[in-house]
């Protein structure tokens, strides 16, 4: 860790330029990428945790914004032994101080959607929904979980792809996305915060889609790429096809990760994670999200909740304690686990019979979302805001490359292929300008 005095300078410092953004709230050391693989600190990171989603899509509902919810759900948390949790649905409008304050001192990390039902790409008509009202209600998002340490990562998208190739021509507006959600982070925070994209798992097309979010000019490629696996039903490493998953995937040069993961087809015997533990699979991947805490229509869950307002008891189902069985029998690896130190890109996916992508260009951000990159985005719509799915126009302009590389705190590093996307030096240099700002500032 800084010290103190050096980081509140550098927090002073950053605050002025960005427009006075909130300091972070919690005292837990940030996740970061390096390579191939998620790091705390210098230990090795693997996900190990549950998506959560108390009510499911139909309850519309903040599990983050209400401690009557979290808290006893922490606590179970806490019994699973688990390290990460993914949110689909959070209120921008709302503050989340405690929740995410009871994570971090239970040591878990947050991983958020960054759209909503609201405010998201329509796979359909993905052009008139990239507009300026979506990114102010993602930047809003951010904005409010950037403040704490525990937010690892931002999905910038979830199975907007999927099976139909007509979908994968939204493909370029979830790209966009991304390159300026990382593009406002860097601008306007003083710390890494992940964003990647959350995919379906499409044979047809699950390669290319790795591959489209990982090519071109380093601020338009992810940071990780995960997707949501289900090939798994109570079998093991060869019959579920994941060993040919791995080798797919190897020296893919991201992070990696299964944002969904738990067949039931069968009893949930949860050994997907003897395997994600596994030397066959850590140099590759760093961990998985099992689907899901609570039960819902879908049937998935290990927690059930008998209240719509979600603050009921919690009653432990048979598979929340084969879930925690398989975290306790299966910990994470000590070392490095073979991960890879660099980090590169892959080229471009060309257009098929199964990918509608014919430009590696990517849409210009609009025009009156750019003020946000100094302004920031002010009070987000919150989950029942008017929408934005059809406030842009038909067609959109065409960015040139690396235009979202403006702004910065040391995050992007032009030599990524070779050092990663963070090093030390760019954070020397990086501290060192903002010192050399401060003192300037103080001797005026």
């Amino acid at each position: 860790m800084r010290s103190v005095s050096l980081l509140s300078a550098l927090a002073a410092v950053t605050a002025v330029q960005a427009g006075a953004v909130k300091p972070r709230q919690t005292k837990i050391t940030p996740v970061t990428a390096k390579g191939n693989a998620f790091y705390v600190g210098n230990q090795r990171f693997y996900v190990r945790g549950v998506d959560y989603q108390p009510g499911g899509s139909s309850a519309n509902l903040d599990p983050l914004a209400d401690p009557d919810v979290c808290k006893p759900d922490i606590e179970k948390f806490i019994k699973l032994g688990i390290n990460v949790i993914r949110v689909y649905s959070t209120d921008n409008a709302k503050d989340h101080t405690e929740c995410m304050n009871l994570l971090a001192d239970a040591g878990i990390y947050v991983v958020l959607d960054a759209n909503n039902p609201l405010y998201s790409i329509n796979r359909e008509k993905p052009a008139p929904s990239y507009n300026a009202e979506y990114l102010q209600s993602v930047f809003a998002t951010i904005d409010e979980f950037a403040k704490y340490d525990n937010t690892m990562a931002f999905f910038s998208g979830n199975e907007v792809i999927h099976d139909l190739v007509e979908t994968t021509r939204a493909a370029r507006f979830v790209k966009a996305v991304t390159r300026d959600m990382r593009q406002y982070i860097r601008t306007r925070f003083n710390r890494q915060i992940l964003v990647g994209y959350s995919a379906a798992d499409v044979q047809e097309n699950r390669m290319q889609t790795a591959a489209y979010f990982n090519c071109g000019p380093d601020d338009e490629r992810s940071d990780f790429f995960a997707f949501n696996d289900y090939s798994w039903c109570t079998s093991n490493f060869i019959t579920s096809g994941w060993d040919k998953k791995v080798q797919n995937f190897t020296d893919y040069g991201l992070p990696i990760f299964l944002s969904e993961y738990g067949c039931i087809q069968n009893v949930r015997d949860f050994g997907e994670l003897e395997s994600l533990m596994h030397s066959n699979m850590t140099s590759v991947y760093s961990g998985g999200l099992m689907y899901e805490y609570t039960y819902e229509e879908n049937k998935y869950g290990i927690v059930t909740i008998d209240d719509k307002a979600q603050k009921g008891p919690r009653k432990e189902l048979p598979e929340f304690a084969n879930f925690a069985k398989a975290m306790k029998d299966f910990p994470a690896p000590a070392g490095d686990g073979g991960a890879s130190p660099t980090t590169h890109s892959q080229p471009c996916p060309t257009k098929d019979a199964h990918w509608d992508v014919d430009s590696t260009l990517l849409p210009a951000m609009p025009e009156g979302a750019k003020k946000y990159l100094t302004d920031g985005a002010g009070k987000g719509p919150g989950l029942n805001g008017p929408g934005s799915q059809n406030s842009g126009p038909a067609e959109v302009e065409d960015a040139a490359p690396g235009s979202g590389a403006g702004g910065g705190n040391g995050n992007t590093n032009k030599n990524a292929a070779t050092k990663g996307r963070m090093d030390n030096a760019s954070l020397f240099v990086s501290g060192a300008v903002l010192v050399a700002t401060l003192m300037g500032a103080v001797a005026l």
